[in-house]
């Protein structure tokens, strides 16, 4: 059974940091492409930052040089440093594995961890 479980959402400061975490099992990390999504009340679920197996990264123009993406494949994480955070980063953050195969696409989400900015 696969699962992507995040932590590390909750109530921020604008300016502030947070530290997601998304923890998977039940399959080959290192193999997966991990990226990060957000969904903002009312809004359309975006990317955030992608990271590919061999450690490429790539970001939305919204956040880049405030947020940064990593894996470590040992613990079968994907993190997301959030800095400077902004009232426009208020979303539900959700971690997405996907991997592209001979039996095709294979695509896991996790649940999601709400990330608030509020003064």
């Amino acid at each position: 059974q696969v699962q992507l479980a995040e932590s590390g959402g909750g109530l921020v400061q604008p300016g502030g940091s947070l530290r997601l975490s998304c923890a998977a099992s039940g399959i080959i990390f290192s193999i997966y492409d991990m990226g990060w999504y957000r969904q903002a009340p009312g809004k359309q679920r975006e990317l955030v930052a992608f990271i590919t197996s061999g450690g490429s990264t790539n970001y939305a123009d919204s956040v880049k040089g405030r947020f940064t993406i990593s894996r470590d494949n040992a613990k079968n994480t994907v993190y997301l440093q959030m800095n400077s955070l902004k009232f426009e980063d208020t979303a539900v953050y959700s971690c997405n594995a996907e991997y592209y195969g001979l039996g095709g696409k294979k695509d896991y989400w996790g649940q999601g961890t709400q990330v608030t900015v509020s003064s």
